[in-house]
């Protein structure tokens, strides 16, 4: 029996985390990824095009204000503010009709330093736990119990198997 509940906690566990994961993954192919590209972009119109997706994605998702945190809110998690920066830069990006390669190249270069954190590596400037919004007391929770419930059903099944030994 507590083979079968150690199994069953494991599973839901895993279930868990990997629809989480694959929460991730799906921000990353709707934003972050068009953000990144954006901000790679060549040309003004390439980099408009990305970011519009993007752009589209919030939108639709309602994804455009409030903070990602629990508890309390600072600068960083303000989705607000990260939004109407996006905005900004594309209505700066379709304002450019007849400008020079010059005035170009500088609107691509700013559009990468606001897009991208420089560092260790560079990575798409994003609210941490946006992936998770507005759900994310919801996901903390979930992966503090699937957390458990992993720790839980890998003692049982290990314990399951302590007996099982001659």
């Amino acid at each position: 029996m507590k083979k079968a509940i150690g199994v069953l906690f494991v599973l839901i566990a895993l279930v868990l985390f990997g629809i989480r994961i694959s929460k991730g993954i799906e921000f990353k192919q709707h934003v972050t990824g068009h953000l990144k590209r954006a901000a790679s972009a060549n040309t003004i119109e390439l980099a408009n095009q990305e970011l519009t997706t993007a752009i589209t994605y919030l939108e639709a998702n309602k994804i455009t204000s409030g903070y990602t945190s629990i508890s309390y809110t600072t600068p960083d998690e303000d989705i607000g503010f990260w939004f109407r920066n996006l905005k900004a830069s594309q209505q700066e990006l379709q304002g450019l009709v007849s400008v020079s390669a010059l005035e170009k190249a500088t609107v691509l270069m700013k559009l990468r330093e606001t897009l991208m954190e420089s560092g260790s590596g560079s990575r798409v400037t994003v609210p941490q736990g946006l992936a998770a919004f507005p759900h994310n007391l919801l996901w903390g929770v979930l992966m503090v119990v699937a957390s458990a419930l992993l720790i839980i059903g890998t003692i049982l099944l290990l314990s399951g198997l302590e007996r099982a030994k001659p």
